[in-house]
């Protein structure tokens, strides 16, 4: 009879307070109920104590916790320019726009305009991509681990696909490469060794089964030391000789060369198709600097083939899709545009001198409390390009009195908008690299909050 759960208020109760009350003219009804509902829950496995907060303040906190996007605006500064956690390529202006201007109305997607009858949406972004990379045809689906499974489907099912064991590798998220391959319909022989193989381990596995020959750049990790694979090239031309198809998934898309910043030893989609591979598949959110796609270049044939296959509806890429890379390939049709205005290209260029400057303007913008300071360090790539690479940059280190960096991390993950930060020894480091131009600010707001300043 003593059960302090038996005293928590009715629902009903707590929704004819009037601050709570009030909440219904903020939010829906159904949420205000959700919200008092949570409430209650949360006092009851309490025992039955009640918010210290109050129950009202507890409402209001839980009714703007469900009414907020679950897709959360986030601050990175990690200094991992493509993110994967943290939604990968940031897109440029024109392409945000072009996806604000498909989405407010009506687009020809399936629809040509000059004739008035049914179109194709497979057509959107090829003439560009065609243009860029010197391949005969393209085709864009949702992402790359679907243009992979599209492209060994149409070229491989029923029948064998030769591949290197040393590039049996896994994409992320447990997708690996036999598992694709079995999902195809095709049947993997694997050759070589983890650490090295010959064109002649190839030769010697094509046989009267075989449909197609695949080389998959090993985008995410390094092998070094006692290594040889076979360039595609070589492979191509093995390939045509035994008249079997050849695929090469690049995985990051590169269109811009970056050795001038640091940054070598990643295949240019240009080259892979200069190549003389049948096809070549990689993403548009990595290295491209667009959103998450899959890109297909190739032969005439190849790509007809692909785009017959049922399971191209199944992953064909949407209007936003489509109108955000459209845009951003149009940037690169200009080179200095393309790195200037494309963030992702724009981070991995940064000049040295002007990110020290940054790094100095927002420690000393920061609270005293933070106790910040500038400093070299080193920024990243991210989402699987550039294995092993670094990039000079400059840091700010934080180091409050009475917080571990624990602590400290999880505090500014706890801002609106919440800082992603990352933690190097016994400090916060925030790299002003992937903090995007005007987010100082919020920087500088959440370590306050952090501080409790």
């Amino acid at each position: 009879m003593n059960d302090p759960r038996r005293q928590l208020p009715a629902v009903d109760a707590l929704l004819a307070e009037p601050p709570v009350a009030a909440l219904l003219a903020v939010h829906p009804r159904a949420l205000v109920v959700r919200a008092v509902r949570d409430t209650v829950e949360t006092a009851r496995a309490n025992g039955g104590t009640a918010p210290p907060e109050g129950w009202a303040r507890a409402v209001s906190v839980r009714a703007g916790h469900l009414a907020a996007p679950a897709l959360a605006s986030v601050v990175n500064a990690t200094g991992v320019v493509l993110h994967t956690n943290l939604g990968r390529a940031v897109l440029a202006r024109r392409a945000a726009e072009a996806l604000a201007r498909v989405a407010a109305g009506y687009v020809a997607l399936e629809y040509d305009v000059g004739r008035g009858t049914r179109g194709s949406r497979d057509g959107l972004c090829r003439d560009l991509l065609v243009e860029l990379t010197g391949a005969a045809d393209a085709l864009v689906v949702n992402n790359a681990a679907a243009a992979l499974l599209l492209a060994l489907t149409a070229l491989a099912r029923g029948g064998e696909a030769i591949v290197s064991r040393g590039e049996l590798v896994e994409i992320g998220g447990q997708f690996r490469i036999p598992d694709i391959l079995a999902r195809s319909g095709a049947t993997l022989v694997e050759v070589g060794t983890t650490n090295r193989t010959h064109p002649d381990d190839y030769a010697r596995a094509i046989g009267s089964a075989t449909r197609l020959v695949v080389k998959v750049h090993r985008s995410n990790f390094q092998v070094t030391g006692f290594t040889t694979d076979v360039a595609a090239g070589a492979l191509a031309a093995l390939a045509r000789e035994r008249q079997v198809a050849s695929l090469y998934d690049l995985g990051s898309g590169l269109f811009l060369g970056l050795a001038p910043w640091g940054l070598t030893g990643e295949p240019g989609v240009r080259d892979a198709v200069a190549s003389g591979v049948d096809a070549v598949v990689f993403s548009g959110d990595k290295l491209l600097g667009g959103p998450q796609a899959g890109i297909l270049l190739g032969t005439t044939a190849v790509v007809a083939a692909c785009r017959r296959d049922p399971l191209a509806r199944a992953v064909r890429a949407d209007k936003f899709t489509l109108a955000a890379l459209e845009a951003t390939l149009a940037l690169y049709r200009d080179p200095e545009t393309a790195r200037r205005e494309i963030p992702v290209l724009r981070m991995l260029t940064a000049d040295l001198d002007e990110l020290r400057r940054r790094a100095e303007a927002l420690a000393h913008a920061l609270p005293p409390g933070a106790h910040a300071q500038p400093g070299e360090g080193a920024s990243e790539v991210g989402g699987g390009s550039f294995p092993g690479a670094t990039l000079r940059t400059w840091l700010v280190r934080l180091a409050p009195a009475g917080l571990s960096a624990d602590e400290l991390a999880a505090r500014l993950r706890a801002a609106e908008p919440p800082v992603i930060a990352r933690i190097e020894g016994d400090h916060v480091v925030l790299d002003p690299r992937t903090i995007l131009p005007g987010e100082e600010a919020a920087v500088v707001r959440a370590t306050g909050f952090a501080l409790g300043v």
